[in-house]
């Protein structure tokens, strides 16, 4: 629809010349002006006057009559100026010529653009803290990184993925407590993430009667900064364990990383970060800590020095900012966390810009609501959390149940339940705007009806069916568009660039799913209204074959935009 708008912004701009030559307006300014109407019966776009009536010192209503009276061109069928808006209804030939015929040229590269073109894109995400299990709240940053990462990709971005392990700091000591005074030392591989997980919940039971742990958890982090080898071999073996627990629900996610540099990668960066800072005279003391001030941008403190000396979150994030625009140099630089640590990241992106770094502008953070469960937060200590693997293994045999009883004799039963088990996982959550806080509510998640993962993914499959029991597939022909609904879903699929676009320009991937839930809904109404296979007329029976074709290929993309896999059958 993109090259659609764009030629009959072209001749709207021509006959806004006629009105005004000197607005200083050129097509691009005009087709960003023009919206999707609301309501088909208004056309299939719409120029508001209201924003013309300034340059062309008119009314909207005059505007409007008059663009409508002289705008001319084959891409469009009607022009209806009504109440200064200019209601534009597209041919129908000319739309499904244009648009079906690039979607089956392009197949899977329709969509794609150039704009990332030898740029580089290194985007931080996931980063579960080491020696705890993936719940339910490392969902978000997961599969929004992982979606953003592919829309960069689909945009020509080369991509580094980094996983920012949380492999440093106190809770280290914490861990370390707990294996040498509960745990078995010689066991961590056999026990796994769950064990070391059950000695760190034991930790802060027992420090809630025994204090005095927490200061012993300090020693033992001390120790392993200073190289302790028993601690520095506990970590080292906790850090291998943790990887390999990761990288299976990876496996499950479709996702794979660049790099695994967690915080402690950065040990020995951060000394030529903190004495910059002091060249540049940021650091003061503050009851013995060393931070940056930053009242003047209405911000607290950044904390960059405890009393002691040792670093904090800060200090590690700089020192990885400036080692990945060293290594990568990167166009920009994304962070997918939680919205809470706005704050956070606002700080230390400003220390980098007070830092001299003329690349600090190219730092992005992109936050993401909190999840809950009943209201309550997620939290390894507390015990209230829903492990990610549990709830993919749930969901898994809940597909796989409902397969073996609607279709006992599907092949690789295992595969597709597994597909859309976990596919039914990711399209819940990035369903919703990324900023939205949810209450994950188990049974919705696995609700198969519906605007759900399975849904699409089934819609997907009928298509793919649909193909299979085709007889012949035409490689092109002159379509003719006879039902509403084929139109419709012409339009809708003619929509993909843009919210290619959209998505990226608003790091959203929920553009992308609900558009994928359009396109589902509009092909299931053609599907409902229309013969295919068995349409008497051969052009029509052509024309719905190569829609079909066209649907699959345009869900087919945008699924791998999501991380959702494409099942044949079901």
């Amino acid at each position: 629809m993109q090259k659609i708008k764009t030629q009959i912004a072209e001749e709207l701009k021509k006959q806004i010349d006629l009105i005004n030559p000197d607005t200083g307006l050129d097509a691009e300014a005009v087709s960003l002006m023009m919206e999707y109407p609301p309501d088909k019966t208004l056309g299939d776009l719409a120029l508001p006057c209201f924003k013309l009536s300034r340059s062309l010192r008119r009314s909207p209503v005059q505007i409007a009559t008059q663009l409508a009276e002289g705008l001319s061109c084959d891409a469009i069928a009607e022009c209806k100026a009504v109440n200064g808006y200019l209601n534009i209804f597209i041919s129908n030939d000319f739309l499904s010529a244009k648009v079906v015929s690039e979607i089956l040229a392009k197949g899977d590269d329709y969509g794609k653009n150039d704009v990332g073109e030898g740029r580089t894109v290194v985007l931080d995400y996931s980063s579960p803290n080491v020696a705890k299990p993936f719940h339910l709240g490392h969902l978000g940053t997961t599969v929004i990184g992982h979606s953003l990462r592919r829309l960069f990709e689909f945009a020509g971005y080369k991509c580094i993925g980094v996983n920012h392990l949380g492999d440093w700091g106190t809770s280290f000591g914490k861990q370390i407590v707990a294996l040498k005074t509960w745990g078995d030392t010689t066991k961590i591989e056999e026990n796994g993430v769950d064990g070391l997980v059950t000695l760190y919940q034991k930790f802060h039971e027992e420090a809630e009667a025994r204090p005095e742990l927490f200061d012993e958890a300090r020693a033992e982090f001390t120790k392993l900064e200073n190289g302790d080898p028993e601690n520095t071999e506990l970590w080292k073996r906790c850090i291998a364990v943790s990887i390999a627990e990761y990288q299976k629900t990876y496996a499950q996610l479709d996702i794979e990383f660049d790099y695994y540099t967690g915080e402690s990668f950065y040990t020995d960066k951060m000394p030529a970060q903190v004495e910059r800072m002091r060249e540049k005279g940021l650091l003061k003391l503050d009851d013995g800590a060393s931070i940056v001030d930053l009242a003047d941008y209405n911000m607290p403190p950044c904390l960059i020095l405890k009393r002691d000396g040792s670093t904090l979150y800060p200090t590690r994030d700089i020192s990885a900012a400036v080692y990945r625009h060293d290594t990568f140099d990167f166009d920009r630089c994304v962070y997918v966390t939680s919205a809470g640590q706005s704050l956070h990241f606002a700080q230390w992106f400003k220390v980098v810009e007070l830092m001299g770094y003329d690349w600090a502008n190219k730092l992005v953070h992109v936050p993401y609501g909190t999840m809950s469960i009943g209201g309550a937060k997620l939290g390894t200590r507390s015990g209230n959390v829903v492990w990610l693997k549990q709830l993919l293994n749930m969901s898994i045999d809940k597909v796989r149940d409902v397969i073996n009883e609607k279709n006992p004799d599907l092949p690789n039963k295992e595969q597709v339940a597994e597909e859309v088990g976990v596919g039914a996982i990711v399209f819940n959550y990035l369903l919703n705007s990324r900023i939205k806080d949810i209450s994950f509510d188990l049974e919705a998640a696995l609700d198969f009806n519906g605007n759900t993962g399975p849904y699409v993914q089934y819609t997907y499959a009928r298509c793919c069916s649909i193909l299979e029991k085709a007889t012949a597939i035409p490689e092109s022909v002159e379509l003719s568009l006879t039902e509403e609904s084929e139109s419709a879903l012409v339009k809708t699929l003619s929509r993909f660039p843009e919210k290619v676009n959209d998505a990226l320009s608003q790091y959203e991937p929920s553009v992308i799913t609900r558009y994928i839930l359009d396109v589902a809904s509009a092909f299931n109404r053609f599907y409902h209204d229309c013969q295919i296979l068995s349409a008497d007329d051969e052009k029509i029976r052509n024309t719905r074959i190569l829609l079909t074709k066209a649907t699959k290929t345009v869900l087919g993309n945008a699924f791998g935009l999501i991380c959702l896999k494409k099942p044949e059958k079901i």
